[in-house]
């Protein structure tokens, strides 16, 4: 039954520059076990995946029921559609392989129907996959530490208004979250093809994507819902959404891969 399915979930990790760990000198490749215990919770087998990876996303991706990008550093802004010439100082934690990596299985879970969610950085690869770009540091007064400071640690908790027809709010079950983490400084300047913003925040600021139309299920938003999952029923929904829609895709499979082993023999 497709309630008994634990589904594979693909999780890109980060790469961590040696000396980082203490009494380890050599690099590492991590991401924050909130992430992992929120899927855990969600009954999703999460498998951790490095870059680079010199297989196609289709292949890095074959084994997989769902996708979840978590946070991390910025995004090359020489990968937005439109090119950026001049890369603001502020720009921190850029790899290129993990953007090689993540911008491919975005690209590839948005044609394909992938279920995914995507988180904080992830959110932003899901809009610069689509053509989309961001803000390099956001302007105004929403610089001011008003959504985090990563470089510094600073977190913040605010407020986020949801599209009350999408798939976010279907999840959520309501179109306010009161209590959503950030810690950013990059966010949402202008959207990616074949997407639609579904919540912003009470200054303004885009707080989460879906496809617009009948597309695959993904959701993007760009707070922390790991970070609060464990006690907050509505963050751990995301998990469970995207656990529950792996779960009927691995379910489906099934079937036809079952039938195309036995036309190979």
């Amino acid at each position: 039954m497709a309630s008994d399915v634990r589904p594979l979930v693909a999780v890109p990790t980060a790469r961590v520059q040696g000396g980082r760990i203490e009494g380890w000198g050599q690099g590492a490749y991590a991401v924050a076990d909130t992430y992992v215990a929120a899927l855990r919770r969600a009954g999703a087998r999460p498998v951790l995946l490095t870059s680079p990876d010199p297989d196609p996303a289709e292949e890095v991706l074959a084994p997989f029921a769902g996708l979840l990008l978590a946070g991390g550093g910025d995004v090359d802004p020489r990968r937005y559609a439109t090119g950026h010439d001049e890369r603001d100082e502020r720009i921190y934690g850029v790899d290129p392989d993990r953007d090689d990596l993540e911008l491919d299985l975005a690209a590839f879970a948005l044609e394909s129907g992938l279920p995914t969610l995507a988180i904080c950085r992830g959110a932003q690869v899901v809009n610069v996959a689509r053509g989309g770009s961001l803000y390099q540091h956001l302007p105004g007064p929403l610089g001011r530490g008003a959504h985090g400071d990563p470089t510094s640690g600073v977190v913040v908790t605010h407020g986020v208004r949801v599209v009350g027809d999408s798939r976010l709010a279907a999840v959520v079950g309501s179109s306010r979250l009161g209590a959503c983490t950030s810690v950013h400084h990059q966010g949402i300047d202008r959207l990616g093809e074949g997407l639609r913003a579904v919540a912003w925040s009470d200054d303004g600021l885009v707080e989460a994507l879906e496809p617009d139309g009948n597309g695959g299920w993904l959701v993007a938003v760009q707070w922390h819902p790991e970070v609060t999952a464990a006690h907050d029923p509505a963050q751990q929904a995301l998990f469970d959404a995207l656990t529950e829609q792996a779960r009927h895709r691995a379910a489906d499979r099934a079937p036809s891969e079952a039938r195309l082993a036995l036309s190979e023999r």
